[in-house]
């Protein structure tokens, strides 16, 4: 008897996430980058706007352009199935707390850039995974990916002169490491 080939939704959490990128991104080229101005992007705003609160969860799903949305996609769909499969309806959590936890950081401490896409997410799922595992104590994939890792994001942060929120990477970086702390207990 001969199986049958089939294709299957595995992660839907993850594919919904990509999806809303990939939305957002089309929406950004039709629109001459309009709705990553109203929507997709978080900026220092009156907290009297109702779109700054939208604004502080949805910037994770907004890019510059293409090679932006790429390089945190890819991520996205690596670690995303593993980490729903483990943490199932949690990793909305996870992507919801990293938007708004990094969405106010940034809006205090650097009111006057603007805050775009997923790389935030894409680092508390990295530091996820390294906590993924074992039961007892702290794992040393955590601690190792933590050490390399948080290095290279200071050493870029203090001699690289380009438009990446390192202090983003790292706060979503913590996010996901605390999340799997408390959902491994």
């Amino acid at each position: 008897m001969r199986k049958q080939f089939r294709i299957y939704i595995n992660a839907p959490i993850t594919l919904a996430f990509v999806g809303i990128c990939s939305l957002a991104l089309i929406l950004a080229y039709i629109s001459n980058g309009l709705t990553t101005d109203l929507f997709f992007s978080t900026y220092n705003s009156s907290l009297l706007n109702i779109l700054t609160y939208v604004r502080l969860i949805c910037h994770v799903f907004g890019h510059v352009d293409f090679n932006h949305f790429i390089s945190n996609i890819l991520y996205i769909l690596l670690l995303g199935p593993i980490l729903e499969e483990k943490y199932h309806q949690k990793l909305i959590n996870v992507i919801f707390v990293t938007a708004l936890v990094t969405g106010i950081f940034h809006n205090i401490f650097f009111p006057n850039t603007i805050l775009l896409g997923a790389s935030g997410v894409v680092f508390a799922f990295i530091l996820l995974a390294s906590v993924t595992g074992g039961k007892e104590g702290i794992p040393i994939t955590l601690i190792l990916v933590a050490i390399f890792w948080l290095g290279s994001e200071i050493y870029s942060g203090l001699f690289s002169l380009d438009n990446i929120s390192q202090i983003t990477h790292i706060i979503g970086g913590i996010s996901g490491a605390v999340m799997g702390l408390i959902y491994r207990q």
